[in-house]
C-alpha cells in the first residue's frame, strides 16, 4: 500500500509535538505506557459485560522489549488493539484520540475501574523524540485481520493488514542514532527504562514485564590447590514486574500501618529520620483526590530551592504528571512531602502541566487546612517535638506571614512561637493569656541571641515589672510582628525604640523639663560623636546602666544587620538612625556634665564617645575604631 501524508496541518503539529509541546524527552515512554493502559482499560471493562473476552485482570499485562542489536523498543500490551479504520483515524490524524471517544460513547455512565489517561491523541507521537522510525502492529478485538501502521515522521505513513494472532498492540520504536547534543542509546538500557517506569509509570494498574539480566554465583564443578569448590558467574535473565502497580496512597488505611507509611516516606526521600507527621487524605467531591503528605523530621537544604527542591508529587490515575507540584500548597508549606493523586485533573496537551488551576486551587486549599490542622495537633501533643519542627521549618512559616503584604498572616499566626526565655517558647496567644492585667502592650526584643537580647538594659527594665518579653533573633522576626501588627487587641511594643508606657503624666513632665535644663550638654554630646548619632537624649529606660542605643525611624539596628548582608551596594548601605541615651542618675553622665561645665570640652567629648561605643557594644553592633575606643577610655586615668 503507499504512503499516506498527514494532513498539512497535522504536519505543522507533529513538528511542534517532536520539539516543543514536551520539555523532556524521557517522557515518551509514558505516553506509550499509558496508552497500553488505556487498551487494557477498555477490553477489560467490555469484558464486564462480553463473556467471550476470555480473560481475568490478571491475565492483561504491558511488556517492554529491548533490542540493542536492531535498536529497538517494543512496548506490547493485549488491550483491546485497533481496527484498520482505528489505526488510520487515531494515528494518522494527529490529536484524534481513541480514548476520548470511547469515554465519549459511555456518555453519563460512570465506571469506578475505568480511569482513562490518554485523551488528546497526542502522546502517542511522543515517541518521535527518540525514534526516527515508529511501527504499530496491532489487531482489534472481535476481528481476525490485524494491521500495521508505519511512520518515519511528518513525512507520512502506510497502513494495511497483516498477520497477527493475539489481540493488543505492539509499538515498535526504532531509535535514532546517538548525536553529540543526546545519547539515544541509553533508552536500549534495562536500567535507564526500570529506572523511567519506577519514575512515571510506576503506579500504572496493570503489570509491566521486561527481562531483567542478573549476576547468580554458581559451582564451576573444578576445585582451587586447597581443594575447596571454584565458583564463577553467569547472566541470568529474568522476566520481572518493574512497576508496583498499586501505590500505597490508594490501599485502605487499615492495610497500611503507620511504619509502612513511614517506610514509603524513607524510600522515596532518602532521609535517615522519621517525619515528625503523616498525613492521609481521601477526599470526594467536586474534586476528587487521595494525598499522602509527610512533615519532615529534619531540615534538608533542598527545601530552600534549587534543582535538589523536593516537595508535592502529582499523579493522575497513578501516572506522574509533575515531579515537583509547586502549585498545590503555598511556599510556607513548601517543606511537606508526598503525593497526591486525583482522577479530575484537566490535563494539558503534553500532560506535564495543567490546563487549569481550578483543581489544584481546591485540592491545596484543603490540603493547607490539614497540614495545618496536624502541626496544631502536634503542638497540643507534643510541644518539644513542634519546638524541633519549627526549628527545622519556622522560618517557612515566618516568611509566610510577610508574603503578598501580610495575606496569609492570619492563617499562620497560629502556629509560630516565640522565645520568652532560653529555654521556654510561647504562641502569640499563649502570651497574652499570660499577662498581668496591668501589661497592655506585648514586649519584644531583637538581638543576634536569646542571651544578649535579655542582657539589654530596657530588658531589665521590662522584666523588673514583671512582664515577660518576647525575643527575636532570626532576621525576618521584627517584619513578622509588624506584619501582624497585634495579638487579641494588644500592640507589640519594641522596647528599645517605643515607649514602654511605664512613666505617668508627671513623670514625662518632669523629663521634657529636665531635657531642657540640660539641652546644651545634650547638643554638644551630639555634635561631638560626628554624625554618629542623631540624637543623644536622657532616658529613664536604663535602670542601673549609664547608657544604651536606640534608634528612630523604621530601621532598626537589627534590620541594619539583616541588610549589611544583602547582595546590591544599595541594601549594604542601609544604617539605622541611632539615638543615645543616657542615664541622667548615672554617674558618667554626671561626670560628662561636670567637665561640660567646668569648660573642659575635650574631656566631656571623650566621656561622650566611651558612652557611645559601650552602647554599640551592648547593642551587639560592631565598633568602627577598637583603637580609638581604648585610647579614650586610658586618658581618663
Amino acid at each position: 500500500m503507499g504512503k499516506k501524508q498527514f494532513k498539512a496541518e497535522s504536519k505543522r503539529l507533529l513538528d511542534l509535538m517532536i520539539n516543543s509541546i514536551y520539555t523532556n524527552k524521557e517522557i515518551f515512554l509514558r505516553e506509550i505506557l499509558s496508552n497500553a493502559s488505556d487498551a487494557i482499560d477498555k477490553l477489560c471493562y467490555q469484558g464486564l459485560t462480553d463473556d467471550k473476552v476470555g480473560m481475568n485482570r490478571s491475565d492483561f499485562r504491558i511488556e517492554i522489549i529491548l533490542n540493542k542489536d536492531e535498536r529497538t523498543i517494543t512496548v506490547r500490551d493485549n488491550g483491546i488493539g485497533m481496527s484498520q479504520e482505528e489505526a488510520e483515524n487515531n494515528l494518522g490524524v494527529i490529536a484524534k484520540s481513541g480514548s476520548l471517544q470511547f469515554k465519549n460513547d459511555l456518555g453519563d455512565r460512570k465506571e469506578e475501574d475505568l480511569s482513562i489517561i490518554g485523551q488528546f491523541g497526542v502522546g502517542f507521537y511522543s515517541a518521535f523524540m527518540v525514534a526516527d522510525q515508529v511501527t504499530v502492529i496491532t489487531k482489534k478485538y472481535g476481528e481476525e485481520q490485524g494491521v500495521m501502521w508505519k511512520s518515519a515522521g511528518a513525512d507520512g505513513y502506510t497502513v494495511e493488514p497483516c498477520d497477527k494472532a493475539a489481540v493488543g498492540t505492539n509499538v515498535i520504536m526504532h531509535i535514532k542514532p546517538d548525536s553529540d547534543d543526546e545519547i539515544y542509546g541509553s533508552y536500549l538500557e534495562v536500567w535507564k527504562i526500570k529506572a523511567l517506569v519506577k519514575k512515571y509509570s510506576d503506579y500504572v494498574r496493570w503489570p509491566i514485564k521486561m527481562d531483567v539480566p542478573r549476576q547468580e554465583r554458581y559451582e564451576t564443578g573444578e576445585k582451587d590447590d586447597a581443594g575447596n569448590p571454584k565458583f564463577d558467574y553467569k547472566t541470568v535473565v529474568e522476566n520481572e514486574t518493574v512497576n508496583s502497580m498499586v501505590p500505597i496512597w490508594q490501599r485502605s488505611k487499615n492495610d497500611v500501618t503507620d511504619d509502612d507509611c513511614i517506610a514509603f516516606y524513607k524510600e522515596k526521600t532518602h532521609e535517615q529520620k522519621d517525619p515528625v507527621a503523616v498525613l492521609r487524605v481521601n477526599a470526594e467531591g467536586t474534586v476528587s483526590y487521595k494525598a499522602m503528605l509527610f512533615v519532615p523530621g529534619e531540615e534538608n537544604g533542598s527545601y530552600f530551592g534549587g534543582e535538589n527542591k523536593q516537595g508535592i508529587t502529582l499523579y493522575s490515575n497513578g501516572v506522574m504528571i509533575m515531579e515537583k507540584c509547586d502549585k498545590l500548597v503555598h511556599e510556607y508549606f513548601d517543606f511537606v512531602r508526598g503525593v497526591v493523586d486525583s482522577p479530575d485533573l484537566s490535563l494539558n496537551i503534553s500532560r506535564e502541566i495543567l490546563q487549569h488551576d481550578r483543581q489544584l486551587r481546591v485540592i491545596g486549599q484543603n490540603l493547607e487546612k490539614k497540614i495545618k490542622g496536624e502541626l496544631e495537633k502536634l503542638m497540643r501533643d507534643d510541644k518539644p517535638k513542634y519546638e524541633e519542627f519549627f526549628k527545622n521549618f519556622g522560618v517557612h512559616l515566618k516568611c509566610g506571614v510577610c508574603d503578598e503584604y501580610g495575606r496569609y498572616k492570619d492563617f499562620l499566626r497560629d502556629l509560630l512561637i516565640f522565645y520568652t526565655a532560653e529555654d521556654k517558647q510561647v504562641t502569640l496567644k499563649e502570651y497574652v493569656e499570660n499577662m498581668p492585667e496591668s501589661q497592655k502592650v506585648i514586649y519584644y526584643a531583637s538581638s543576634d541571641t536569646i542571651k544578649h537580647a535579655m542582657s539589654l538594659p530596657q530588658s531589665q527594665t521590662v522584666r523588673s515589672r514583671g512582664y515577660d518579653i518576647i525575643y527575636l533573633t532570626n532576621a525576618v522576626d521584627e517584619m513578622v510582628l509588624e506584619c501582624l501588627q497585634e495579638q487579641d487587641g494588644k500592640p507589640f511594643c519594641n522596647i528599645v525604640t517605643d515607649d514602654l508606657g511605664f512613666d505617668t503624666e508627671e513623670e514625662k513632665k518632669a523629663a521634657e523639663e529636665r531635657d531642657i535644663e540640660n539641652k546644651d550638654i545634650l547638643d554638644y554630646a551630639r555634635e561631638a560623636l560626628n554624625g554618629a548619632v542623631v540624637k543623644v537624649k536622657l532616658s529613664n529606660k536604663l535602670s542601673d546602666l549609664p547608657c544604651a542605643l536606640s534608634t528612630e525611624g523604621g530601621v532598626t539596628l537589627e534590620m541594619e544587620k539583616y541588610f549589611r548582608h544583602g547582595p546590591s551596594e544599595q541594601m549594604r548601605s542601609v544604617r539605622a538612625s541611632r539615638v543615645l541615651e543616657l542615664n541622667g542618675d548615672h554617674k558618667a553622665f554626671e561626670a560628662m556634665k561636670a567637665a561640660y561645665t567646668a569648660g573642659d570640652k575635650d574631656k566631656a567629648a571623650g566621656i561622650a564617645k566611651i558612652l557611645e561605643t559601650m552602647a554599640e557594644l551592648m547593642a551587639g553592633t560592631d565598633i568602627d575604631d577598637p583603637a580609638d575606643f581604648v585610647a579614650e577610655v586610658s586618658k581618663l586615668f
